[in-house]
């Protein structure tokens, strides 16, 4: 199945939390309104406080499951205690982008409201990338299905 690394990272999570049901991904700006650059605290005052961490990860970072252990969620990457790097984990119900494109959407469904976008092959499944200056919008896919959205800074792996 999709994203094997991100189900185990996100069965690490200690704990339940609440990311946006119905989040709307921003390509290039936001993610469930959690935007790159915000500090931790900027976080837990949009997402809430109940959240997992990761033990297993060589950054810092936070997971916001829907239910404690299940890999529906949210993730937030931290460097120097701000944020490069926000994702949903698992297909989440209802995640969306402004021009209301789907979680679950084919990937003919992107390329058509995205363009001809970079691709990146991860372990088990592939990103889109539409590059900017400051951020990285990623899509990404499991077989022909959009199975997430991510925003990462340039210099960081679109692969989680």
């Amino acid at each position: 199945m999709l994203i094997a690394a991100a189900l185990a990272l996100a069965l690490a999570a200690s704990a339940a939390a609440a990311p946006p049901v119905a989040g709307i991904f921003v390509p290039g700006k936001s993610l469930g309104g959690v935007s790159l650059g915000m500090t931790k605290h900027d976080v837990l005052e949009v997402w809430g406080r109940r959240h997992g961490v990761c033990r297993n990860c060589s950054r810092t970072t936070w997971y916001f499951n829907y239910e404690r252990f299940r890999p529906q969620a949210a993730g937030v990457v931290f460097r120097r205690g701000r944020v490069v790097q926000v994702f949903t984990v698992w297909k989440p119900a209802g995640w969306r982008t402004p021009g209301a494109l789907l979680l679950g959407a084919q990937v003919e469904q992107v390329t058509r409201a995205y363009g001809a976008l970079e691709k990146r092959v991860c372990s088990g499944y592939y990103a889109l990338l539409q590059p900017a200056r400051r951020a990285v919008s990623v899509f990404y896919i499991d077989g022909t299905e959009l199975w997430g959205f991510g925003l990462t800074r340039p210099e960081v792996s679109p692969c989680l």
